[in-house]
């Protein structure tokens, strides 16, 4: 047989595999694709997100891409299917299956994949398979699928596609699936390109916010000098709207009840997820409490500074039995604990350590810095120099310990500190070359994923960027105030 008609059967074959491939794929309806995506939707759905309004804002605006994307795949006839790149917060469910990616402290995980798939089986499947979902619901879906075809087609075996030697590809001059899914997941436009279809709606989202904007520092403002405050800030990135009507709603309460306001002077006030004093002694204000559950805690702001006076003694005490070494919290990495937990916690940690003195120098571990964490495990060096140590541990082997990974910590510890200067200084810098209006990072982006997303930023040095408020994450977002979010590691 020659080799042309040898390509000519094998033409034919694929045909017929690619035929009855589409005929099975497409009998899953719409209908069925929202059925099939529901523990997604469980998942990632915008409503369970009322506290967080950023990933709230990426997840409506994923799925309406998503949405679009299942509605094209529904169409009729011949169709142009663009590879497409979503990013979700998913959060944890009891349905979710092994997770790729670690949890963030807010409970919900970051997860970015693309979409290339010709059919809304693939897409679903996809779908699920991305995000670590359970599939198990779909095989009744195939079921159906197969229960719908006439006994002729139920015949027909289920497609499994061919896999044709590379010079197949290259004398037919048939596409290589292989290939475009290969070159789909590389698909992310690149910085410029995203600015070039993205500026104007963020500018004209910013523009359209500045009188939001103004209004929030007058009512800061007016608070902070009304009511002698240290400062105010959020523990999430609210939106200007949000935050506006959160300290409008602490203004309409210092009109009813100023006299319980009194015991705010002083302090800094946090809105946050619940209502307290953090481990900073700072007041939280839950954003989802009402006005009868903050003044109550108003009231229990004297007893809340005793525990506070209480924990900050017993962390010198903990301080001395270790060397110097102090105890610190994980405020700055978003994780917000309150002033009982806190006490309980030092005080289950102090009374463990007085049972059985250790013999370290009072000052050979001074400028060195711990965490405590609840429960029984090995102690550990983090990477950026901290300690973490169990409350319930051996004390002997937390000494041998301490006193051998000293030298490390101090070195991890400098090295942060470095890390850290030239964070705040190329963020200036950057903040002032290209003339932005403002710039931040998300808490996950690290000091050097900031560090080399800036140096890259004034290396290009793009127009398009000229007073807009950039905030540097892991993935391209325009919010509702105008804030540009851009992926650290960003294609040029």
């Amino acid at each position: 047989m020659s080799l042309h008609c040898l390509l000519r059967c094998t033409i034919r074959l694929e045909r017929k595999h690619l035929a009855t491939n589409l005929f099975l794929q497409r009998a899953l309806s719409g209908a069925d694709a929202v059925n099939a995506l529901r523990p997604f939707y469980f998942a990632v759905h915008p409503d369970f997100f009322g506290q967080y309004p950023r990933e709230r804002e990426v997840n409506e605006n994923s799925l309406k891409r998503l949405n679009g994307y299942l509605e094209n795949l529904q169409k009729s006839g011949p169709r142009s299917v663009q590879p497409l790149k979503l990013t979700f917060y998913v959060r944890d469910t009891k349905d979710s299956g092994d997770m790729q990616q670690e949890l963030l402290t807010s409970g919900f995980r970051s997860v970015s994949f693309v979409l290339h798939t010709n059919d809304i089986l693939s897409t679903v499947t996809n779908v699920l398979k991305s995000c670590s979902l359970p599939m198990e619901h779909m095989k009744g879906f195939k079921g159906v699928t197969q229960a719908s075809q006439s006994p002729a087609e139920a015949t027909i075996p289920f497609y499994r596609p061919i896999k044709w030697d590379k010079n197949y590809y290259t004398f037919t001059g048939c596409r290589d699936p292989e290939e475009e899914l290969q070159q789909a997941t590389r698909v992310e436009p690149t910085l410029n390109m995203w600015l070039q279809n993205n500026e104007s709606e963020a500018t004209k989202k910013l523009h359209n916010s500045l009188p939001r904007r103004e209004e929030l520092k007058r009512l800061k403002r007016e608070l902070c000098h009304k009511f002698d405050l240290a400062d105010i800030r959020w523990q999430r990135s609210w939106g200007v709207t949000h935050k506006c009507s959160q300290l409008q709603s602490l203004n309409r309460l210092s009109m009813q009840n100023p006299e319980g306001m009194l015991n705010l002077q002083g302090h800094t006030v946090v809105f946050a997820d619940q209502s307290g004093m953090n481990t900073c002694g700072h007041v939280m204000l839950g954003t989802t409490d009402v006005h009868h559950q903050w003044t109550k805690l108003f009231e229990q702001l004297p007893s809340f500074r005793v525990l506070h006076q209480q924990a900050e003694r017993l962390k010198e005490r903990i301080s001395l039995l270790l060397g110097g070494t102090q105890v610190v919290h994980g405020e700055r990495l978003g994780l917000v604990e309150p002033i009982a937990e806190l006490y309980n916690t030092l005080n289950t940690f102090h009374n463990n350590l007085i049972s059985q003195r250790l013999s370290l120098h009072p000052r050979s571990l001074e400028g060195l810095n711990m965490i405590l964490k609840k429960g029984r495990c090995s102690p550990d060096l983090h990477e950026m120099g901290h300690f973490i140590i169990p409350t319930n541990c051996d004390l002997l082997k937390l000494q041998a310990f301490l006193q051998s990974h000293a030298p490390s910590a101090r070195q991890r510890s400098q090295h942060r500190k470095l890390l850290q200067e030239e964070e705040e200084a190329v963020m200036k810098l950057c903040l002032q070359s290209l003339s932005l209006q403002g710039l931040s990072k998300e808490p996950s982006v690290t000091s050097s994923q900031i560090i080399l997303c800036c140096k890259r930023l004034l290396d290009q040095r793009s127009p398009l960027m000229l007073g807009l408020h950039v905030c540097v994450s892991h993935f391209y977002s325009v919010m509702q105030d105008g804030e540009l979010f851009i992926p650290w590691d960003w294609k040029g």
